[in-house]
């Protein structure tokens, strides 16, 4: 985890994110917590990991969701170089399915 977001506050959020029991009670808590935008750019960038995690192209991606090569390649070097974050929700998604 990038030490700069790691405090008390964000230990806080994430404890509360946890205790949610279903996808209704997420769509409560994040319509309080934050802006239509920032829900859709969540799940825009989500999107984008999930295409490119099935080998779709930066072409396909940008027609399906709109996003920008730009974002496309920072959600790319996420899921080459970051926390693994994706990977873990990627393969228990597998394993619920």
């Amino acid at each position: 985890m990038n030490p700069k977001i790691r405090n008390q506050s964000t230990e806080q959020l994430f404890k509360a994110i946890l205790s949610l029991q279903n996808v209704e009670e997420c769509y409560q808590f994040f319509d309080d917590l934050c802006t239509v935008p920032e829900i859709k750019a969540m799940a825009q960038r989500y999107a984008v990991a999930k295409m490119l995690n099935d080998g779709e192209i930066y072409t396909d991606i940008v027609k399906h969701t709109g996003a920008s090569t730009a974002t496309i390649s920072r959600v790319n070097r996420s899921l080459n170089y970051g926390s693994e974050g994706y990977a873990l929700v990627f393969a228990r998604i597998n394993e619920d399915e």
